[in-house]
């Protein structure tokens, strides 16, 4: 099976020959490698590079064990550079290399040479991996398979509820998809998430602590779309499972968590005081599988689960994400009063903005009221927009609010974000 995962390759060509290294991030096991290697390189191919002037590395590989040295790793690729033609340096697993960022920063003074790594421990996936390369590094984030690259491999005659709740308990990595059995499924992602990505937050990091950011990954995974805080979190823990841990730590963990692209912090965003208020913030999973299986796949509430969703989706289209918060005069048994009123989502991308509340399902006029009242207490002209996980028909009600179905915001982007 094989999915083109156009939206990455994409970028990846249009940063070529910009000056600059390409750093392929993202969690471990989606697929940064085969962006590169496969679906980058055969570009290449077809754009007539010759194969030469391709120079792939794969330094996991056991043959390429001594191009480990930093030493032998430049020596070996300044000497596939034999003339003055373009040539296309591809890294991957750059971490193994000691000193790498050294490495790579040499590569750069190269004229002829346009060179692109990718890594897969937490030190490489580390958010300050940038500057490393002093200012010259270029990052391009790749995500876990979104919803429509996993219906691309689906029968197309396959229903949309059918393909929605696979993919949203068994989400979207890579390997997982390829294997038939539920069970192979959920012990694939429960070994990953144990032996793999706390496995290594906790060895670079030296936490002492090994079970406490699992149960904080557990904490976080039965609360998705629930505002919270550090201090909250560690209340949490000496409440309901006797154990003290302190607001800081809570804290330090919840970076680690971040740095390793397992979770992403959405903060809130006072609409009308046009300011950010730094805390409680909501944090989401960058993958619904890897999110169920750390709860052994028991919870699989579903409105939870597509706020997640949605949120990755925005993400993965390049906008920038934060939980909005508009005051509002409310009417109370007769009496009027101030009230602060969620908005899931504010979406920006350049001068784009679009307000967006998730509904999974919304049955009757009392919830559609619910589901509105922030939204029309805005004010301002920005689209607003309510995704409803029911099969409903993509359109604009009496008040002017986009009422869009799940399956047309995930499939048909243009007739929601762009229409």
């Amino acid at each position: 099976m094989e999915i083109a995962r156009d939206l990455y390759l994409n970028k990846l060509i249009d940063h070529k020959l910009n000056g600059m290294v390409k750093i392929v991030t993202g969690v471990r096991r989606c697929g940064k490698s085969y962006l590169l290697f496969g679906l980058f390189y055969r570009h290449l191919l077809k754009e007539g590079v010759r194969e030469d002037h391709v120079v792939k590395v794969s330094l996991e590989d056991y043959g390429n064990k001594k191009l480990q040295d930093p030493n032998e790793l430049y020596a070996f690729v300044k000497g596939q550079i034999k003339d003055g033609e373009m040539y296309y340096i591809l890294l991957d697993e750059i971490q193994l290399v000691p000193d790498f960022e050294s490495v790579v920063n040499g590569f750069l003074h190269i004229p002829n040479a346009d060179v692109y790594v990718t890594g897969s421990n937490s030190k490489f996936l580390s958010s300050d991996i940038i500057t490393e390369f002093r200012g010259r590094g270029d990052e391009i984030r790749v995500y876990p398979i979104c919803f429509a690259e996993y219906s691309s491999t689906l029968d197309p005659n396959t229903p949309f509820g059918r393909a929605w709740r696979n993919f949203a308990t068994y989400g979207g990595m890579p390997l997982c998809l390829t294997m038939k059995s539920e069970q192979d499924k959920m012990k694939y992602l429960k070994d990953l998430f144990s032996t793999t990505y706390l496995a290594d937050i906790i060895n670079r990091n030296n936490l002492r602590g090994n079970a406490e950011i699992g149960e904080l990954t557990d904490v976080l995974a039965s609360s998705i779309g629930s505002l919270t805080n550090p201090l909250k979190l560690s209340n949490t823990f000496n409440s309901q499972k006797n154990v003290k841990i302190s607001a800081n730590t809570i804290s330090s963990y919840l970076d680690c968590l971040q740095d390793s692209f397992l979770i992403e912090r959405a903060v809130r965003y006072d609409i009308k005081g046009k300011k950010y208020i730094n805390t409680p913030s909501k944090y989401y999973f960058v993958d619904m599988g890897l999110r169920n299986a750390r709860l052994s796949f028991r919870q699989q509430e579903y409105n939870h689960i597509m706020e997640n969703v949605v949120f990755n989706e925005l993400k993965l289209r390049g906008y920038s994400v934060d939980v909005g918060v508009v005051e509002a005069s409310v009417n109370l048994d007769g009496e009027s009063s101030r009230k602060q009123l969620e908005v899931d989502f504010v979406a920006n991308l350049g001068d784009r903005r679009y307000y967006i509340q998730c509904a999974y399902r919304m049955p009757d006029e009392l919830k559609r009221k619910q589901e509105q009242a922030s939204l029309l207490s805005i004010g301002d002209a920005f689209k607003k927009i309510i995704i409803v996980g029911d099969e409903v028909m993509t359109g604009y009600n009496e008040q002017g609010i986009l009422i869009a179905s799940l399956s047309d915001f995930l499939l048909n982007p243009e007739k929601t974000l762009n229409w």
